[in-house]
């Protein structure tokens, strides 16, 4: 048999799997001609832009792209580097306590016993089904309240909780027998040594897939940006390369748009280049393999 134990994720080729990869792998050269496309369009020089009928390949590659669209930056005061420290710091706190917060609510309310744990899971619950334009009042309200606008804290604070994450976490958790818990107890563990010692690492791929969701949402969010911040050194990259895809409307521009793509993306594919095989794992296994 080519699957064996879950099935998924086999570790050797096995000639079984043809049919997959002959139905598979179409697709796949089909939905990677996007990515294909932006790399290659952000190393195109001014003629190749300019070129009729457009080239999906680049013939002569420049940097002439990236170098303007460093100096545009450089034209508003802002070195590009500067969003770039911004986008990667607030995203840097935001995916650790966003999943500090979830892993530590979810064993609570997954292996706790307490008074209104029913009532927090429906709040959670209901939670999941509000878009964030319905939330944006409220937390403008609450970020000028407690007088924080202009700061990294107005970046962070708006974007911990995610209710998503925190039930993804939650439901994994909730397949790991409770005689493992009770196993630790007996042997003096605490309720932290339990929750570092034993559940942590029975999760990784929940938290893996949790990390990836937190990623993408801080890493692409504008509305910090254009809402809690007025000063141009507090803004993010997702900021700056939207504002810069609304003005440059010439042919020249869209080499600067490309580049900006693809620099919004690789982070992103790296991630989950990384991550893919938890994210599997998280959907198809159960806490204990």
């Amino acid at each position: 048999m080519a699957f064996k134990s879950s099935g998924i994720n086999p570790q050797k080729f096995h000639v079984s799997q043809l049919k997959f990869y002959l139905f598979l792998v179409p697709f796949a050269i089909f939905m990677a001609l996007p990515i294909i496309f932006i790399f290659n369009h952000a190393f195109k020089p001014l003629d190749e832009l300019y070129a009729f009928p457009p080239r999906f390949f680049v013939s002569n590659p420049t940097l002439e792209n990236f170098q303007n669209l460093s100096q545009l930056a450089e034209q508003s005061g802002i070195p590009l580097s500067r969003y770039v420290f911004n986008s990667l710091f607030v995203t840097v706190i935001v995916v650790f306590l966003s999943l500090a917060l979830s892993t530590l609510a979810g064993y609570a309310l997954s292996k706790k016993q307490f008074r209104g744990k029913k009532m927090l899971l429906e709040v959670n619950n209901t939670a999941l089904m509000f878009v964030p334009i319905a939330v944006m009042i409220p937390r403008f309200l609450t970020v000028t309240t407690i007088g924080i606008e202009d700061t990294y804290f107005a970046h962070v604070l708006p974007l911990v909780a995610m209710p998503v994450g925190l039930f993804l976490i939650k439901q994994f958790i909730d397949q790991i027998p409770d005689s493992l818990i009770e196993a630790a107890v007996i042997d003096g563990a605490t309720d932290f040594k339990i929750y570092w010692r034993v559940i942590l690492p029975l999760i990784k791929p929940a938290i893996a897939t949790a990390a990836i969701l937190a990623f993408q949402l801080v890493w692409n969010d504008m509305e910090t940006s254009n809402l809690y911040t007025t000063s141009e050194n507090m803004r993010t990259l997702a900021f700056f390369m939207n504002t810069l895809a609304a003005q440059t409307n010439v042919v020249v521009g869209q080499g600067m748009a490309a580049v900006a793509s693809m620099i919004m993306f690789v982070p992103n594919l790296i991630l989950f280049v990384f991550l893919q095989s938890k994210v599997m794992n998280t959907m198809a296994h159960s806490g204990l393999k």
